[in-house]
């Protein structure tokens, strides 16, 4: 499976990064990528350094296999395993692209203070307030039940992490900062990543500083 493991991120690197950024170029004039930024140690700057390196150890893990350098964990590599890992693959490719066609031009990688995009609530946003990630995290467990080693089982680790960090210290406060009342009575009717869970108190919310680092 470690071939297919490779070919199957490179897919998912191509279509939702790659594909998604050249949409988002032609329809708007930009590529919607703001990369890793604020300082060194902050939410943002941690969100950033956890993916790539969730991104790196999902390479590594077949490579690694292949090499013979990482032996596979025997509870989890199995046929009944792998046919589980292409499963949760294609749904999180398929939930990933269509949540990104939902956002529309408001798609980005990355938080930009300076912009103010567009509330979108409407498609696969009106179960999950971030369907994106619930639809990227299912992938990428397909990708290490494929190859599931210690290498794959820390990039999932990371990618988890990597979500959480974005999502709850990052994203969430800008969008409070941005549209305010409008964005914190959503949170408080639709699910975080799971629908019904998550949910943010509509009253008496207030908008987190901008930029906060880890605490």
């Amino acid at each position: 499976m470690t071939i297919a493991s490779l070919v199957l991120l490179a897919l998912y690197l191509a279509l939702a990064f790659g594909g998604r950024t050249l949409v988002q170029l032609r329809s708007t004039g930009s590529t919607g990528f703001k990369g890793i930024s604020g300082r060194p140690f902050s939410a943002e700057w941690a969100g950033g350094v956890l993916f790539v390196a969730a991104v790196v150890l999902f390479l590594a893990a077949p490579l690694l296999a292949l090499a013979g350098a990482a032996e596979p964990i025997a509870a989890l590599d199995g046929p009944l395993g792998h046919a589980l890992g292409f499963v949760l693959f294609f749904a999180g490719l398929t939930g990933t692209l269509v949540a990104q066609w939902a956002m529309g031009r408001s798609w980005r990688i990355g938080v930009d203070e300076k912009e103010k995009t567009e509330l979108v609530t409407a498609g696969p946003f009106a179960l999950v307030r971030n369907p994106i990630f619930s639809a990227m995290v299912p992938a990428f467990a397909g990708l290490a039940l494929l190859v599931p080693n210690a290498a794959s089982l820390l990039g999932a680790a990371a990618l988890v992490a990597a979500v959480e960090i974005q999502v709850r210290l990052v994203e969430e406060p800008y969008l409070l900062r941005a549209h305010g009342a409008r964005y914190a009575g959503y949170a408080s009717r639709v699910g975080r990543f799971v629908p019904g869970v998550g949910l943010l108190r509509a009253a008496g919310v207030r908008p987190p500083r901008a930029r906060g680092g880890l605490r």
